[in-house]
């Protein structure tokens, strides 16, 4: 099995999910490892609460539900909000997935200089609509 593939459900049973995603920004030893690990700490600095989670082999950010997820691509690392449609995004950060009803994402390619300011104002709104209650 590649790097890129991951790992399987058996090798996965006995690491936690945080300990999964350090494996995975370690396998990318190059800048999508470095851009992994940086949105990784802006999610944690946003929101404190913020859960890892390891799921569909990528990792997942949630708190009250998904907020988002990493995934990881030759060319990109890509951040999808599954209720990214439902969000504002005044610094207009997503910018890929802009046509679907429900979802959008933010596709990361070498040296795309993040807002941080303007995405970890995102990370919170998708916490705060997360913890609405639903109608």
């Amino acid at each position: 099995m590649s790097k890129e593939q991951g790992k399987t459900k058996q090798d996965t049973a006995a690491e936690s999910p945080s300990q999964l995603i350090d494996a995975k920004i370690k396998s990318l030893d190059d800048w999508r490892g470095q851009t992994l690990a940086h949105v990784r700490a802006l999610i944690q600095q946003a929101d404190p609460a913020v859960v890892e989670e390891w799921k569909w082999s990528i990792p997942v950010w949630s708190h009250g539900g998904i907020l988002c997820t990493g995934e990881t691509y030759k060319v990109k690392v890509k951040l999808t909000f599954p209720k990214g449609a439902s969000l504002k995004d005044p610094s207009k950060l997503f910018n890929a997935s802009l046509e679907g009803n429900t979802r959008r994402a933010i596709d990361l390619g070498e040296g795309y200089a993040l807002d941080e300011a303007a995405f970890k104002a995102l990370i919170r709104a998708a916490a705060a609509h997360n913890a609405k209650p639903a109608r």
